[in-house]
């Protein structure tokens, strides 16, 4: 049986953050505002996601590193990879 997923309002989700004080260059947080509001989201929405991205992105450059540090350094070669399916 799959369980019921219930629709958790803005609210409820925000109350299980931690707010941050941000402090951006004027052209920097004017940006961001002209692009939220083209993107229909709001500042904090868009903040959040720049951060989740810059965060999976030096995730997986550390990944890649300890990868290559485990294979003395070596690049992978052709080959490598995973087989297509």
């Amino acid at each position: 049986m799959i369980p019921e997923v219930s629709a958790r309002s803005e609210d409820e989700t925000m109350s299980e953050t931690k707010t941050y004080p941000l402090r951006l260059p004027r052209s920097l947080k004017d940006t961001v505002e002209r692009i939220s509001k083209e993107e229909g989201t709001s500042i904090n929405q868009f903040v959040a996601m720049a951060v989740a991205e810059k965060v999976s992105a030096l995730d997986t450059a550390f990944f890649s590193r300890a990868q290559a540090s485990r294979r003395g350094g070596k690049l992978p070669r052709a080959g490598d990879e995973m087989p297509r399916r």
